[in-house]
């Protein structure tokens, strides 16, 4: 029995992680207590409320066909996997295709150490690596949902051009529109000395 048991103990391990289908609330935990923010199970699952319970994208409402696409995405150990998980989003998805299942069970006593295994991915595209955003407590699927100073920044650097331009446009219809007036202004005035010279000259003739 003895002989048995590091494969037992193996076994039951494996078993633990493919059947493990809940949330890891360490995750949420960490991520409030660095961001301030409230950060709800929507970050990574399908349900605000968590896997667990019968509601759209709950375990309890799983179909066979999202059971069987559910069994794989708890299978993928490994990264690289093409995870498909009826219980999480996108990003859910992302990082267990990112760094396996097995690294992210093994991290939940360590969350502050995922965000850097994020940082090359964008999957909003706002400028916002994934693993920013998991530290800043904004949601990675949403390009509006950003640390206000980190969009400012990154918005700034992209549209730099256009904004260059905008300012370049602004600057040359002030000089011009100057320049329109100053000359409207001398019309106006040529326009008063013509007048008063007439008057001149009619009060001398009469």
């Amino acid at each position: 029995m003895a002989r048995h048991a590091p494969a037992l103990l193996a076994a039951s391990a494996v078993t633990a992680l493919a059947s493990s289908a809940g949330a890891y609330p360490q995750y949420q935990k960490w991520i409030q207590q660095n961001s301030g923010r409230t950060v709800s199970c929507a970050m990574c699952h399908e349900n605000p409320d968590g896997p667990e319970g019968v509601k759209a994208g709950q375990l309890g409402s799983l179909d066979a066909e999202a059971r069987k696409r559910l069994d794989r995405a708890r299978n993928a150990f490994e990264p690289g996997a093409r995870v498909d998980s009826p219980i999480l989003n996108e990003f859910g998805d992302h990082i267990i295709s990112t760094i396996g299942k097995k690294r992210f069970v093994a991290l939940k006593e360590h969350p502050e150490l995922l965000p850097p295994l994020l940082d090359g991915s964008d999957l909003d595209g706002d400028g916002i690596s994934d693993g920013q955003e998991l530290r800043d407590g904004t949601h990675p699927l949403d390009p509006q949902h950003g640390d206000p100073r980190r969009l400012l920044k990154v918005n700034l650097l992209r549209y730099r051009f256009h904004l260059g331009m905008l300012a370049a446009a602004t600057i040359l219809g002030l000089y011009g529109i100057r320049h329109l007036l100053h000359w409207f202004a001398l019309q106006v005035r040529g326009a008063l000395s013509a007048g008063d010279g007439r008057s001149s000259t009619s009060a001398k003739t009469s």
